[in-house]
């Protein structure tokens, strides 16, 4: 079977309280984007181990046991009879993008093994599972916008619909650290109530939508602000940070006639 996790954006992301569990408390918005990797399973009928796993695109720098897939084929083992199989991801998503590559991979490894074992897991369980594995990984169980709470797997359908509008993706050849951006903020609640932040017609977003990361983030990274202000000079709508960057996106009513040098660029239109 061959799957193709796909990445998000994050519309708006609020900082709002921090838990005594450690954890944080946000307000954002999750939005599936067309930018993919490709994961291929398959039954590895003359092997013994539990999986063998390879992978091609972006080096992916961490022992196959770390990996997001592997964690999901485990924790299934653990309830189901799953024969080994063999698993390939070709990468395309790159990492500390805030682009949530790594979360989808894991949730669409869930769903992949419900299907090709026929499992009959219920989405409900696959939610559960999923929250396991990572915070966001529940989004890509259902893969559709959804406003999203607590710590990220508080999940509600949105409406919102952004067809037609051009989307521009840049992430500048900088890692951002989630903790260390997160050390940057100072909880609180936005100024306009989230939800009716989300009403507002997109052309009023600017200025109203934020990511409370870029606070954070900017003036340690401002190759990632310049970023953003050149996607507004060029005519975006609307332009952020998604999650703790250092991905950008911008929104345009036309297809943006625009370049960034070393820099990782996809455009689509939503």
């Amino acid at each position: 079977m061959i799957c193709f996790p796909n990445a998000k954006i994050n519309i708006g992301l609020y900082v709002t309280q921090k838990r005594p569990d450690g954890y944080h408390n946000i307000e954002t918005l999750f939005y599936p984007t067309q930018l993919k990797d490709a994961l291929e399973i398959i039954e590895n009928k003359n092997g013994k181990e539990d999986f063998v796993w390879s992978y091609s695109g972006i080096d992916v720098d961490a022992d196959p046991e770390d990996n997001l897939c592997v964690k999901a084929l485990m924790l299934l083992k653990k309830d189901y009879e799953i024969p080994p199989v063999k698993m390939h991801l070709h990468k395309v998503i790159p990492f500390g993008a805030g682009l949530g590559g790594g979360s989808a991979d894991a949730a669409f490894t869930l769903k992949a093994l419900n299907q090709m074992f026929d499992l009959g897991i219920r989405e409900r369980k696959l939610l559960e599972y999923s929250a396991e594995l990572g915070a966001d990984c529940a989004f890509f169980i259902y893969n559709t916008p959804h406003t999203a709470t607590g710590i990220g797997d508080v999940l509600s359908p949105c409406n919102i619909d952004l067809k037609g509008y051009h989307l521009l993706l840049v992430k500048p050849d900088i890692h951002v650290s989630t903790p260390v951006a997160y050390r940057g903020i100072t909880p609180r609640l936005p100024e306009i109530d989230f939800q009716d932040q989300l009403r507002l017609p997109v052309e009023n977003w600017k200025g109203i939508i934020k990511n409370d990361f870029e606070t954070a983030v900017f003036p340690n990274y401002p190759e990632i602000e310049d970023v953003k202000e050149k996607m507004y000079t060029k005519g975006a709508v609307y332009a952020s940070m998604t999650g703790s960057g250092a991905a950008v996106f911008g929104l345009f009513k036309e297809e943006p006639d625009i370049e960034f040098a070393n820099c990782f660029s996809w455009a689509e239109i939503l």
